[in-house]
């Protein structure tokens, strides 16, 4: 059992987290009782994740790790499960004190969950306790997509970033908002992608922090493996050789694209799954930088992300059986991944410098016709909410103002 769901009769139900011990325990001896291959016989990660780093993680997470510190992060937030289309769909819901808050559903992505969100929660709801303005308070909601963490594993076809797209929507209807914006980056950018395209009554608009943004032309010269089309300016090809690399970085995703069911390893061995998550890029290379600086912080006054985070993620996937479940999304989708899509609704793009690929502003302008903002921001990377959060509270804060209402003016006396 891996949480606890009051039933009260209603659709929408309260959860919380409560892991029991014995599970803890026997994740702490399969830790211990890893049986290591040998040593990579390349002095970098271009083998893969390190043995001396998995080694140290390792030992730690068996040893210092404390989930329960976790799980009490998680239980001091309102969380809720809701049916929707026949799954269970778990959810964060923390609503503003301030009267005029936009309602927003943000969207995780793999190898992540709702623990990326985390930080950002407080900024967006108590912007006046964080620097910025009552005014640009949010209502903040954040599901667990299907097949991760503790929302329902689907045990059949069909669950991809076009259905979730339509189960938030559905969700947000059944929390009361009739206008909303939704936020993605990973996963997530491809279902806000989606309800863009759906275009659902109440949602305003999109933000992303991975915009699907390349041309039709771009794109297909790229997956060919061609040069860069002629006519690009310096930042377009930049952007296209930026891709180019990440292709060559992608083997897990083509691997969980055709043969998920395959993984059993990742549900057998905590090192096996952590191994597997940690072995995703970024635009530092692969594993991703920002995680690899991670595994050596034990805590960041500036918010950046730390050990206990990335092993608070890896711990979730692990106690929730979640690994090949996740891992199935890249099976259910069969669209590009950078392409545009055809978004003609209001949408704002931040680009952090540090993501696989910076999308230029003459890409998004066409991709997103209603582009109503654009911003690259000077640090920060593939899991921006994670590892700059107050950066990125602000980039949702300025992204969405202009959709927000016109305040009442003041009667005159």
């Amino acid at each position: 059992m891996t949480g606890v769901v009051q039933q009260t009769g209603s659709a929408i139900r309260p959860f919380r987290a409560e892991i029991p011990e014995e599970a803890l325990t026997e994740m702490r001896r399969r830790i211990s009782a890893t049986v290591w291959p040998d040593r990579e016989t390349v002095p970098d990660s271009s083998q893969g994740v390190p043995l001396m780093t998995m080694q140290e993680l390792a030992r730690y997470w068996a040893t210092d790790y404390d989930w329960r510190r976790c799980e009490a992060t998680l239980n001091a937030l309102p969380q809720f499960v809701t049916e929707i289309d026949g799954l269970d769909i778990h959810f964060i819901h923390v609503r503003s004190q301030h009267e005029a808050a936009l309602p927003l559903i943000v969207n995780h992505g793999w190898p992540g969950s709702i623990i990326e969100q985390l930080k950002i929660i407080d900024p967006l709801v108590n912007p006046t306790a964080h620097g910025a303005s009552a005014s640009d308070a949010f209502h903040v909601v954040v599901p667990s997509m299907p097949g991760y963490g503790f929302s329902g594993k689907p045990i059949s076809t069909g669950w991809g970033p076009e259905r979730m797209g339509r189960a938030w929507a559905d969700l947000m209807q059944r929390l009361g908002y009739t206008r909303y914006v939704a936020q993605g980056g990973d996963w997530g950018a491809f279902v806000v992608d989606q309800m863009g395209l759906l275009r659902p009554p109440g949602l305003l608009g999109i933000h992303t922090n991975y915009a699907g943004s390349v041309p039709v032309d771009v794109y297909r010269a790229l997956l060919a493996g061609d040069p860069p089309p002629s006519g690009l300016s310096a930042e377009e090809r930049r952007a296209y050789e930026q891709l180019a690399t990440t292709l060559t970085r992608v083997a897990y995703a083509r691997y969980m694209a055709s043969r998920p069911q395959t993984l059993y390893g990742i549900a057998d061995s905590p090192v096996g799954l952590a191994a597997w998550l940690l072995d995703h890029d970024d635009a530092g290379g692969q594993p991703a930088a920002a995680v690899a600086a991670a595994l050596n912080r034990p805590a960041s006054d500036a918010g950046e992300l730390t050990r206990d985070e990335v092993l608070d993620n890896i711990t979730l996937y692990w106690l929730t059986n979640t690994g090949v479940s996740a891992s199935r999304l890249y099976w259910e989708y069969k669209g590009g991944f950078w392409d545009a899509k055809g978004v003609s609704m209001p949408v704002a793009v931040s680009v952090f410098p540090d993501e696989a690929y910076q999308a230029p502003r003459t890409w998004a302008e066409r991709a997103y016709p209603q582009l109503i903002h654009f911003n690259e921001v000077d640090k920060g990377g593939h899991f921006a909410a994670w590892e700059q959060p107050q950066l990125f509270a602000e980039e949702l804060r300025v992204g969405f103002r202009s959709l927000r209402p016109s305040p009442v003016p003041e009667p005159r006396s």
